[in-house]
């Protein structure tokens, strides 16, 4: 009997019914879900316009290649150009975050003829060779992962941005906020400040919104948040409700050809159909506003309770960082109160709910909290 190649830790449960915000194991035990399995479960788990649309599509047609017509990703770039208010930008539709960080380090490199690029401390972009290349983390760039090119700076330090961006630079690469660097917010002034460099050297620069984007900061893109526009913006995770699905959008300055960018799977029936069904969810049921509402009263109440070294995030992508390593409050939030949440390093809790959860699903979060920082603090 072959073996799965054992390269993820993995805790003893078994999910295996869904439902909102919940998740059943093979016991029938119920956990909360704050987690949506790395942010991807958007609009929550099993929503019934979401599997209805997949159902139905499966009875049509799951799969053919680019080389036809797919009505359905033109459908998608409308609405998702106009609910992310970018509808005069292109879509290239792949199948992952790590694809779609690809693909825009690709098209950048291409449009500027440049190799050079400029990422952040505790980046995280993908595993793929050009978006590992850019991730702040050595423990998984390969040595046949070529990263001489890619030079590394503080995260929200402006005078080493404007120092750094010149006319050598291929594209500036960044998270409007930073997911497992540990949910670090770029300012306002700092996003400016690389537009601004970018426009003048002639650098591409890339919003990397695979887990900030899609609604979750209570903007459709996080950085939309600093007045900027990007040349590219990569999504993925939340954009499908869990089927396999990415993109970029593309600003208008670049110009496609037949061959430039290519994809088996990317923009197949299904995953169009799913992506469809998430945007329509999300505007026919107000969840950005709601990620901004909620993620509001999250962070009141986990202020009320206080016991943290910092709290940082914006709607519903939160961290909660303290000054002891988390992996015990963790545990004790899964087994003792059936709570999934996520860690960013040693010390912070992660936060990436879905952007239906409600103020039920909110108490239960913070009344375990509560318990649990209560009986950390007694110790």
């Amino acid at each position: 009997m072959a073996d799965l190649f054992n390269v993820y830790p993995l805790y003893d449960i078994e999910p295996v019914r869904a439902e909102g915000s919940y998740l059943w194991d093979a016991h029938g035990t119920r956990y909360l879900d704050l987690y949506g399995g790395h942010a991807v479960i958007s609009v929550g788990h099993t929503h019934p316009r979401y599997v209805q649309a997949l159902t139905d599509q499966l009875h049509r047609i799951s799969f053919y290649s680019n080389s036809v017509k797919i009505p359905l990703q033109q459908e998608l770039a409308d609405k998702l150009g106009d609910l992310s208010g970018h509808p005069d930008y292109a879509l290239f539709l792949c199948n992952s975050g790590a694809e779609a960080n690809e693909n825009a380090l690709k098209l950048a490199s291409f449009h500027t003829g440049r190799t050079q690029v400029v990422a952040f401390t505790k980046a995280f972009h993908g595993r793929t060779a050009g978006a590992v290349a850019a991730t702040d983390n050595p423990a998984i760039v390969a040595p046949v992962n070529y990263n001489q090119h890619v030079r590394f700076l503080p995260y929200n330090d402006v005078a080493a941005a404007v120092a750094a961006i010149t006319s050598e630079t291929c594209a500036v690469i960044i998270e409007g906020i930073q997911g497992v660097g540990g949910i670090h917010v770029a300012t306002d002034e700092f996003l400016q400040t690389l537009r601004r460099r970018c426009d003048e050297t002639g650098a591409i620069l890339i919003l990397d919104g695979v887990q900030c984007g899609y609604g979750r900061s209570g903007r459709f893109f996080s950085h939309q948040f600093s007045g900027i526009e990007a040349d590219i913006i990569s999504m993925a995770k939340g954009m499908g409700n869990g089927f396999p699905i990415g993109g970029i959008l593309i600003s208008p300055k670049f110009h496609a050809s037949y061959g430039l960018l290519g994809t088996t799977f990317g923009g197949n029936h299904l995953a169009c159909t799913a992506a469809i069904a998430v945007l329509d969810i999300m505007r026919d049921e107000g969840l950005i506003d709601n990620a901004v509402r909620m993620g509001d009263y999250l962070m009141n109440g986990i202020r009320q309770i206080g016991g943290y070294k910092e709290l940082r995030g914006r709607g519903l992508m939160i961290g909660i960082e303290y000054d002891y390593p988390v992996d015990a409050l963790r545990k004790a939030l899964l087994f003792g109160h059936k709570q999934f949440t996520g860690v960013a390093g040693k010390n912070t809790i992660r936060l990436l709910p879905s952007l239906a959860i409600g103020t039920d699903e909110a108490d239960l979060f913070l009344d375990a909290l509560q318990q649990e920082v209560k009986q950390a603090v007694s110790l």
